[in-house]
């Protein structure tokens, strides 16, 4: 994670991580770069020896800890079958979605006190007072392209953004309420940083246009950033350069993880929008 003028030339007194994390966002200089990740698969955990995500991002030496955010008992969620979302899965993986209509939209849009099963609020007041000096982050992706493109399946989405335009803004809606519900909770719990997940890229650029990533995402982006009271990171897989002006206008503090397969160059981004964004990752995990 890079501030926005992160040259470090002379020694700082030793910080703890919540305060790195928190300076290094507000475009200030830090003791050191602070070590970032939002989640590590189970088997990686096993591997590592410990015995939940939290343990293992401490012992890794990681500045933030992810607060525990299970789906709730009963969730089709990663389930073979259609989910609560509207979303098909197969294998453990996303193959496609259902939503074509507003009676699929009803259907498949839980109501928002369903956020409350997100949080074991037992768990997470244990991870807090584990770990009192760590900078807690909430990240998902529930972020409104996603979600809809994941709700819709992707050719249906793509087309709709053409043909059906009210309605896709419909769906992008349903699923902005939901996000905001979701990431006011963690904040009640005490997270200090939101990490909205919402990838919108591939290998050689952003999945639509910049004229309609303004017209279909950037309002919802920024009315995300603007019922929150924390800093909130957008995270987006893929080649985004093109989109990280809006990135700004929505008010993100922050960027993650600016794919180095996808060509996302730390050095011109940094160059470009390091004023504005904080710059988190760059590092290619691509094996």
């Amino acid at each position: 994670m890079l501030p926005a003028n992160c040259v470090q030339t002379r020694k700082y007194p030793k910080m703890k991580p919540r305060e790195r994390v928190l300076t290094a966002l507000e475009h200030q200089e830090p003791d050191r770069v602070p070590r970032f990740e939002i989640w590590i698969d189970d088997c990686m955990v096993d591997e590592l020896g410990q015995s939940d995500l939290q343990s293992a991002h401490v012992n890794l030496g990681l500045d933030c800890v992810m607060i525990p955010s299970p789906y709730p008992a009963g969730s089709n969620a990663w389930r073979d079958g259609v989910d609560e979302w509207g979303r098909i899965w197969k294998n453990g993986f996303y193959v496609d979605g259902v939503v074509d209509t507003e009676a699929d939209l009803e259907r498949y849009s839980p109501p928002l006190d369903y956020v409350d099963k997100f949080f074991d609020m037992d768990r997470v007041k244990e991870v807090m007072e584990l770990y009192p000096d760590h900078c807690f982050i909430y990240g998902s992706h529930i972020g409104p392209f996603t979600a809809g493109y994941m709700a819709m399946g992707f050719e249906r989405f793509f087309l709709h953004l053409l043909q059906k335009p009210a309605f896709v803004h419909k769906l992008l809606q349903a699923r902005t309420e939901w996000c905001i519900a979701m990431y006011r909770k963690a904040v009640s719990l005490g997270v200090d940083v939101a990490v909205l997940g919402d990838d919108a890229g591939h290998n050689k650029g952003p999945m639509i246009s910049p004229e309609m990533w303004r017209e279909f995402i950037l309002p919802y982006h920024r009315r995300i950033v603007e019922e929150l009271a924390v800093p909130v990171i957008w995270h987006s897989d893929g080649a985004i350069e093109s989109l990280l002006p809006m990135a700004i206008e929505a008010g993100f503090v922050g960027v993650h993880p600016l794919e180095p397969a996808a060509g996302m160059d730390l050095g011109k981004v940094k160059r470009e929008f390091g004023g504005d964004l904080a710059m988190i990752g760059n590092v290619n995990v691509d094996v």
